[in-house]
């Protein structure tokens, strides 16, 4: 048992939670196959762009469609390039992440140059395994 800042870590919550986690994945996989056959279904049913729903002993199933469009670049850019409309056109600038790294390399640029420029973001993430085969 190991105690810190008055909280406890015990071996039956390592345990607890590995095997959460395990069912967690293998829910996770069921649901996949389930939401894929439920898309099959309505696929042959009405086609693979519409929403649809089907009621089954008192469970109603609904497939909705969300529907997202957007601009390709290249040839939106393109167009509006040839129509004159450059002023509709956003142009971002931000840091070449491999052509820094390669310029440091190659002794182009230091890293002392870049002092307070590199933004470090930490994210936290839990691990549980087991050390024996279950």
């Amino acid at each position: 048992m190991v105690k810190q800042n008055d909280s406890f870590i015990t071996d039956e919550m390592l345990v607890k939670y590995y095997e959460l986690n395990k069912k967690k994945k293998e829910i996770e996989l069921e649901m996949t196959q389930l939401k894929d056959t439920f898309h099959d279904y309505f696929n042959n049913l009405v086609g693979p762009d519409n929403k649809a729903e089907v009621t089954i002993n008192g469970y109603k199933l609904q497939r909705q469609i969300r529907k997202v469009e957007k601009y390709n670049e290249e040839i939106t850019v393109r167009r509006l390039e040839e129509l004159q409309m450059s002023d509709l056109i956003q142009v971002v600038k931000k840091p070449d992440d491999v052509k820094i790294k390669s310029a440091i390399q190659l002794g182009l640029l230091s890293e002392q140059q870049l002092e307070g420029c590199i933004v470090t973001n930490y994210s936290p993430a839990i691990s549980v395994k087991t050390l024996t085969p279950r």
